[in-house]
């Protein structure tokens, strides 16, 4: 079976260092990286998904907190609750429709700032890295012991262990862990990510078979990763607000997946031409 890490924190001095932290920061720069390269192929100038970042990443981070907090808000609030733990974002805790929603209102700006109006040629560019970083991210909930799913036997199975933290006592998040073993569960992070990698390659591919435009790219990225996020919230087993029965993620999944897919539908063939993607003011644009 596949052992969970001992911890999830480590201190050098007076300072943590969070392995959840870690994970999204490492993403956010593959996300940056790959989404400038696949920018500048397709005819933009250097520079901009870098400088679009700066406005997309905070609200991004803000936009996943809120989601998260909006939609689990019985862990911030109510009798025995600290509702200033719902802005511990290091703590875990980021809903990636939120992320994404927010973000992209980020991205929005910081586009209208740099003079360019192709912004579903940008979502395209970026919509890889995007999902790849979430993958990346998901390794953050394997070092919090948290998002599993139910018990199970099979020999990929997750062990779960009781840690212990001076401040706190006993847990499965926080601390260290005890070496005792509370459950074995499928690996419901690792699951999405591997799920989160295959939907990389595939809009790559897509993207090259179809030359994809005006958005399509990022459309198929938001069909493709709630088609797999459905499955996968029906197997986890963690506390979770629900509606009507269901998971509320199970909901938003189906929600914005006929979404997706009504937008590919609906939105015209093609790509846009290189001059598209940048300034007017810009000569060679």
């Amino acid at each position: 079976m596949i052992p969970s890490p001992p911890q999830g924190v480590w201190h050098l001095g007076p300072l943590p260092i969070r392995a959840y932290a870690l994970c999204i920061i490492v993403g956010i720069v593959v996300a940056i990286y790959w989404g400038e390269k696949r920018w500048v192929a397709r005819g933009g100038r250097p520079g901009v998904v870098l400088d679009t970042a700066l406005w997309a990443v905070p609200f991004g981070l803000v936009g996943g907190r809120i989601y998260h907090v909006a939609t689990d808000w019985y862990r911030y609030f109510g009798e025995g609750r600290n509702p200033l733990d719902a802005l511990k974002i290091w703590d875990g805790g980021l809903g990636i429709w939120g992320a994404v929603a927010l973000g992209a209102l980020g991205a929005y700006l910081g586009l209208r700032q740099q003079g360019i109006r192709a912004i579903g040629a940008f979502g395209d560019a970026v919509a890889p890295g995007i999902v790849l970083a979430q993958g990346i991210g998901r390794l953050g909930n394997y070092f919090n012991q948290e998002l599993y799913g139910r018990q199970t036997d099979v020999p990929w199975a997750l062990e779960i262990y009781e840690r212990y933290d001076e401040a706190y006592g006993y847990s499965e998040t926080l601390g260290r862990s005890t070496g005792q073993v509370i459950a074995t569960v499928h690996p419901t992070f690792l699951y999405e990510l591997l799920w989160n990698v295959l939907v990389a390659v595939l809009l790559v591919l897509l993207d090259r078979r179809f030359r994809l435009g005006h958005g399509r790219v990022f459309a198929f990225y938001v069909a493709l990763y709630c088609f797999g996020r459905f499955w996968v919230e029906l197997l986890r087993a963690d506390s979770a607000t629900h509606v009507l029965g269901l998971r509320i993620n199970t909901i938003v999944s189906t929600v914005v997946l006929l979404a997706a897919l009504v937008y590919l539908w609906w939105e015209r063939r093609g790509r846009e031409e290189p001059a598209e993607l940048r300034p007017a003011s810009d000569p060679e644009g």
